[in-house]
């Protein structure tokens, strides 16, 4: 198998992030309960999407460009943070983005703006629509452009999580669980395939706050993962868990994410967003209520940013 220190990457991100225990949430869940500190992986606001862009953004290095485009809805944190990590690395980035959610200037919306990042809206909820623009967009500039997609969800974006199950196993601690939302699907595939490479004893429980159909995409982007890294590892539907915990619908909060919000930031003054990270850990406490897990075992929680939404949807 290849090494992940083989892949071109660039240094966006502080890691490895810190692994916590929960000690109030532990005591009234009655569950081993730590988390792993991704929202403070030290670019922006923190947040998964620097894992990933530390390879995409080498990538477009690599193939010379010097303008990126990426999309999602209107309080990306994806598109947000890749608007950042182009300013760091003195590259230009275009955000277009679906007209669906708060398009006023809040939350990561307003932090776009303070990065003087042009953003454009379309009315459409056909991803084929926008990577169209893009194509049009890029080709009048005349210059190599780069397209990253929703979520940094692709093969080498999902790399990045990868490298974060193998940093999860070098901090030293034996999880039996471990919970992420489910997006887009590349931080679930990462930690998926990397648990197989690097926590064998670890089953990795997948939060699905959207209705993509993630029992198809999170094992297609665990074999492409797998092909980048030349790795031996048969993959099925088998190796993971999916909860749905979308709720009402995508970047709609829901009542039982709004209260995991609640609990989590009065037990332990941590901060999650009711998009992600917020129906996520709805679905973690569902499970500890339902006796998923043992007394005994050891669950990780990973939190995967979204401060920016936080200010805008809730």
């Amino acid at each position: 198998m290849k090494s992940l220190d083989s892949f071109d990457r660039v240094s966006l991100g502080v890691f490895p992030t810190p692994i916590q225990r929960l000690n109030n949430l532990s005591a009234l869940l009655k569950t081993n309960l730590y988390i792993k500190r991704d929202d403070l992986t030290g670019l922006g606001l923190g947040g998964n999407k620097v894992r990933k862009l530390e390879f995409l953004l080498a990538d477009a290095r690599k193939q010379g460009a010097r303008l990126v485009f990426t999309t999602g809805g209107a309080q990306s944190n994806h598109a947000m943070l890749t608007a950042a990590a182009a300013a760091k690395l003195g590259m230009r980035a275009i955000l277009i983005l679906k007209k669906r959610g708060v398009t006023a200037c809040l939350g990561n919306q307003l932090l776009e703006k303070l990065m003087g990042t042009e953003v454009i809206f379309m009315d459409t909820d056909d991803y084929a629509d926008i990577y169209a623009e893009m194509d049009r967009i890029g080709a009048k500039t005349g210059a190599p452009y780069y397209k990253i997609p929703c979520g940094g969800s692709n093969a080498l974006g999902t790399l990045g999580y990868v490298d974060c199950a193998r940093e999860i196993a070098a901090q030293g601690l034996r999880f039996d669980h471990i919970v992420c939302a489910e997006g887009s699907g590349g931080t679930m595939a990462g930690l998926a395939l990397g648990a197989k490479l690097f926590l064998p004893e670890t089953r990795v429980h997948g939060m699905m706050v959207d209705t993509d159909p993630f029992d198809e995409i999170t094992p297609r982007l665990m074999r492409e993962a797998a092909a980048l890294l030349e790795a031996d590892a048969a993959v099925s539907v088998a190796d993971f868990t999916l909860r749905d915990q979308c709720g009402p619908g995508y970047a709609i909060p829901s009542e039982a994410g709004n209260a995991a919000v609640a609990l989590m930031a009065a037990q332990e003054g941590v901060f999650l967003d009711p998009v992600y990270t917020g129906k996520a850990f709805a679905g973690l406490v569902a499970m500890a209520k339902e006796g998923a897990f043992a007394p005994e075992e050891n669950v990780l929680f990973v939190h995967t940013g979204g401060a920016g939404g936080l200010f805008a949807v809730m």
